[in-house]
């Protein structure tokens, strides 16, 4: 771990505790924009304190007004102690308003807090910094990065590590695979033994096996090994803040934290 570098597990209520285990700051993923809008928390056993806020859009109905949202989030912020907000948004069937992330942008600037945003709202204002993910199935994570730092700027990147773990049908037109569960994986190792290889250009490994049913199949996949790989790539080309979903990558933090 570069010592320069801002990691931060983001953590849902049930792993709050054992992710705060590891030292590093914490996002506790536990809020959402509701309709309203208005922000809603996850019921909790023990009241999140410090770290960040972390807020998804699942129920968002794309009404409303945005100054009021956004002085519920930074009430909250300022009762729990947060240094900064994570906005987990993905476009929906409601569009999270545009007006929300501009007026989020600009009170984290006036207050001093970090704020974090999916690739989908990064162009919504110039203040937050943007989420790009680690997860490829095709192209270069190199050139993936380059082209998010010649777009937001080198102070505006961050790597948010999402694990790839990914069965293709080949040729695979769409680029969409059959996502593994690590037991899933393991298990079509262990029954095919196949030789693995490492994609210098996606940052992963991989290895490919032909099914009597379908035909030739291509497995993606990362361990403690890649994932490192990925977050030092991004630390060369000097993106110094790592957002690490703790469910997906709790296997390999000890290794990751050497």
């Amino acid at each position: 771990m570069d010592s320069n570098s801002n990691w931060i597990l983001a953590a849902s209520p049930t792993d709050l505790p054992a992710a705060r285990n590891h030292g590093l700051p914490v996002a506790c993923m536990a809020y959402r924009v509701g309709a309203g809008p208005h922000l809603f928390r996850a019921s909790m056993s023990a009241m999140p304190h410090a770290g960040l806020m972390g807020i998804d859009i699942e129920d968002c109905d794309g009404q409303g007004d945005a100054g009021g949202f956004c002085q519920e989030v930074f009430r909250e912020c300022a009762a729990r102690s947060f240094r900064g907000v994570i906005c987990n948004f993905t476009p929906t069937s409601h569009k999270l308003p545009q007006a929300i992330v501009q007026e989020l942008g600009a009170r984290c600037g006036r207050f001093g807090l970090s704020l974090y945003l999916t690739e989908a709202y990064g162009s919504s204002t110039d203040k937050g910094k943007v989420l790009i993910s680690s997860a490829l199935s095709g192209g270069s994570l190199h050139k993936r990065l380059e082209e998010a730092l010649d777009r937001y700027g080198a102070n505006r990147v961050s790597l948010l590590v999402e694990p790839v773990r990914e069965d293709f049908y080949l040729p695979s037109p769409t680029g969409q695979g059959r996502p593994l569960t690590e037991e899933e994986l393991r298990q079509l190792m262990e029954e095919r033994d196949p030789s693995t290889f490492f994609s210098g250009e996606l940052c992963a490994h991989y290895f490919t096996y032909m099914s009597k049913q379908d035909g030739a199949h291509f497995v993606l996949f990362d361990d403690g090994g890649s994932i490192q790989k990925k977050i030092q790539l991004a630390e060369r080309l000097g993106i110094r803040d790592v957002i690490l979903p703790y469910a997906r990558n709790r296997g390999f933090l000890t290794q990751l934290m050497k």
